[in-house]
Formats: C-alpha cells, structure tokens, sequence
C-alpha cells in the first residue's frame, strides 16, 4: 500500500468506531510506511497489552494498552466524530447569542445592548485527546520495570491523526510535545512529508536515531573537541603572559580567555536561530581564516559592541553588512579580543559549521571546566554536573511541585481560562536561584524545564479561546 492509498482509504470515514477499526489502520499505516507489524503472542509488539493503569492518571484498576513496543512507544486510540472535511484544532467556535435589541416608549428599535456572554470554543476533540494521553502516561508507568519507560507516548485519532509526545526527562514523567508545541499534531496528510516519515519510522524503529538528547551529545561533543584545541592554545599563551602575576589576575585571565570563547560560540547558535543574520558569522570566520590579525580583532570587536549597544542607530555591523540585535545580558560589554592562529581560526569556522541547534547549551559549562585546572575552578565556583544529575535534582524540587498544581488546575471538572492564565503567571514570575552558581547549567535545566511544562498551559490556554 502505498501513503497516497492509505490516506484516500482514510480520509473522511465516519467516527466513533474505533474498536471495529483501529487494528485495521495501524496495520495498513505500517505497511504504507514500511514498518513492522505487531504479532500475536509477541510480549514485545502487540495489540492490548495488558497492564495495570498509575492510579494518578487513571481510575481503572487493570487496562489494555491499545498498541504497545517496549523500549519505543505506548499508543493509545481514540476515534473522534469530526465530520468530513473538519479539521482540529481550533474547532468552530459556538455562536455568540444576538445582542439585546433596546426599544424606545414607542417601541421602535432604537439600539443593541451587547451579547451577555462571548462566544466559547469547543473543546470535546480536546478533552478526547487529553483524556488518552492521560490513559498512555499511565499505561507508560505501569510497564514491567524490566522494560524502562517508553521514550514515545502516541496519541491516535483513528484514521486522521497522530499525535505524538517524547519522555524529555527519563523518568516516566517528563512526556512533552514532539518534536515540539507547532508539531505534535501529524495529520494524514502530512504522512506525505518526507521528514514526518522518518520520524515515525524512528520512533517504530530505532527510537536513539531521533532522540534530540542524544542528537545534542553528538554534535555537542564534535564542537567541544574542536573548541578544546583552541581552549588549550589560548589558556597557555595567556598563563605564560601571566606567569609573574598574583594568582587572582592569572584566574581573571583564564577566565576572560573563557569569556571569548563563550561569545564566538554564542554567535554561532545566535545565528543559527537567526537572532544574528543567518550565516553571517560563519561567512565573516570564513573571511578572517586568511585576512589578518586586525582584520580579525576589528571584525570580532566591531560586533560584540553593536551587539552590547542599545541604540539600534549604532548597531550596524560593518563586516556583516548588516544591523545586529542587542543582547542585554552583559556578556558582550567590556568584550576582548584574543589573536588566533589560522589553524585555530579554521577550527572555529568548523564549529560554526554545525548545526547549533541541536547543541546542548550546557557546552559552556563543559568548555569552562575544560579550561580550567581542578584549582582554578575551586577559585571560581566552576564545575560542571552532569546533566543526569542536574536534572534529578530540578525534577524533585522544582517539576514534581509544579507539576501537582498543574495537574490540579487542567484536571478540575471544568478548567477555566482565568484560572489557567493564573497558573501562567505564577511559571512566568517564578524566580530559581542557584546558589553555587558556576557554569549555568542547573538554571538552563530548570529554564528549559520551566518553558516544556508552559508549553502545555500555552496550549490549554489556546483551546479555552486565550
């Protein structure tokens, strides 16, 4: 069967039958898609597989998981009732009821008073698709221990759409958007994308080969290899320009020699993400391979003080031919400029050369302490923890609280948008402090934790109509 057969198959068939159908469409999906199929008898890949549900997700005693694949996926199955051609989500919104005509002594109409109540967005696709992620998560704890948490939990409107969420955390817990908030949602028709297919194939398949954590180790460790040459080049040069100082400037030293680097590497992600002019930085590396010392010092000098420059009338970067952005963060004020061999400059256009959005931004705290002896990090409170470990501790102090009260407001009988937007507030006020603050990494953890679980509300917020 081939993807345009198994869409026009699909397309547009009546809901509500989703027993009857479901087995039939995911056999036809795989063989659209070229994936293997579940078998009878097969523990490991198989229809309802049974489990006993986490009672904080589900009120069953004992269930059947729709579709299940250790160490890939839980799915679970709904089949909507949209009619033919109705897309979700946003569903039609009811009418507004009609404003109150206002009638003079003689009863003409002479005004209207507006309609009492706004209209509301339907959410019964919403809460159908709610209601079978929350059946997955608890089918996902309830796995044998032997067989880890799925990294996948899938969500399936039968014969119109998947929709798919990832374990970003490890832990059985941590299930959000994949590959993010604009594309859970995959549509039979967007089976026709190339890069939609090879998603799921991943998934069904070989779930490490689309694991953006392992991505980001790959291209993480490629960078951090080529910056460590250049990190050793500079930390010797300026240890030995040094030598005779006390040993608070020698530290002050390795770490502007630090500083650099984490402000060519940050323009390497910015530019990446587009928050500099796409491949601008990239083409003024390529330049400065061959040009010399002041062409490098004047490039690299002239942008860090547009980038530190409030004023968007100073902002013009000459070598990039183009106005920057202004980053308030201070990394880029008092800015210095170390000299590089060609070779090292070669090694920073390599880099650069990557794709940076996939780097795990806690590379600068891996570089810093790459930089640094043992001593020199005890002298500036620098040591980078492994993620594994920054993230259980965020986990249980920070998420796990979170988490209860987010559960308590979306799993009220009726969530509204007041109180949604209240919880809103409460993430976008909260302030995390890391005392022993050396490389970042614990608050790039809780951030990016912080900004998944808001991904969520954004979204709740959306269907309520805000």
């Amino acid at each position: 069967m081939t993807i345009d057969q198994f869409i026009n198959t699909w397309r547009d068939r009546p809901g509500g039958r989703e027993r009857a159908e479901f087995p039939q469409f995911i056999l036809e999906f795989c063989a659209a898609l070229d994936l293997p199929v579940p078998k009878p008898g097969d523990l490991g890949y198989s229809f309802e597989a049974p489990v006993s549900p986490d009672a904080a997700y589900s009120d069953k005693s004992h269930g059947r998981i729709d579709l299940y694949k250790r160490g890939h996926f839980v799915l679970e199955a709904k089949q909507s009732r949209l009619g033919a051609g109705e897309k979700p989500p946003p569903e039609p919104a009811l009418p507004a009821p009609p404003p109150e005509p206002i009638y003079d002594l003689l009863g003409a109409v002479i005004d209207y008073a507006p309609a009492d109540k706004p209209a509301k967005t339907k959410r019964a696709y919403d809460r159908l698709m709610e209601g079978a992620l929350a059946q997955a998560k608890g089918y996902a704890l309830a796995v044998p221990a032997d067989h880890g948490w799925p990294p996948f939990l899938i969500v399936c409107d039968v014969g119109r759409s998947f929709e798919l969420y990832f374990d970003w955390t490890g832990n059985g817990k941590g299930y959000g958007f994949f590959p993010d908030q604009k594309s859970y949602r995959i549509e039979l028709d967007d089976l026709r994308d190339e890069a939609v297919r090879y998603r799921l194939r991943g998934i069904w398949t070989a779930p490490e080969s689309i694991d953006p954590r392992k991505a980001a180790v790959r291209v993480t460790r490629e960078i951090a290899s080529r910056l460590a040459k250049v990190a050793e080049q500079l930390e010797r040069e300026e240890k030995g320009r040094l030598v005779a100082k006390a040993g608070w400037e020698q530290a002050r030293g390795i770490e502007e020699t630090s500083l650099f680097l984490m402000r060519t590497l940050f323009c390497m992600f910015a530019e990446d993400v587009e928050l500099l002019p796409k491949d601008s930085f990239k083409a003024f590396l390529a330049e400065a391979v061959d040009k010399s010392e002041m062409f490098w010092r004047r490039g690299l000098d002239d942008l860090w003080t547009r980038m530190n420059d409030p004023q968007q009338t100073n902002r013009y970067w000459s070598s990039g031919d183009a106005v920057v952005r202004y980053f308030n963060g201070n990394l880029f004020s008092g800015a210095r400029v170390f000299d590089l061999p060609k070779e090292h400059k070669g090694e920073l256009l390599a880099a650069a050369n990557c794709d940076w959005k996939a780097v795990e931004p806690a590379i600068f705290g891996t570089l810093l302490e790459q930089v640094l002896t043992g001593a020199e990090r005890a002298k500036l409170g620098a040591h980078y923890t492994p993620r594994p470990y920054v993230e259980r501790l965020v986990d249980a102090t920070i998420m796990e609280v979170l988490r209860g009260e987010w559960e308590a407001v979306r799993g009220a009988s009726a969530p509204t948008l007041a109180t949604v937007t209240a919880f809103h507030d409460r993430l976008a006020n909260l302030r995390i402090l890391d005392p022993a603050c050396g490389t970042g990494n614990f608050l790039y953890v809780a951030m990016e934790n912080l900004l998944r679980l808001e991904s969520d509300v954004i979204e709740l917020e959306r269907q309520l109509g805000g």
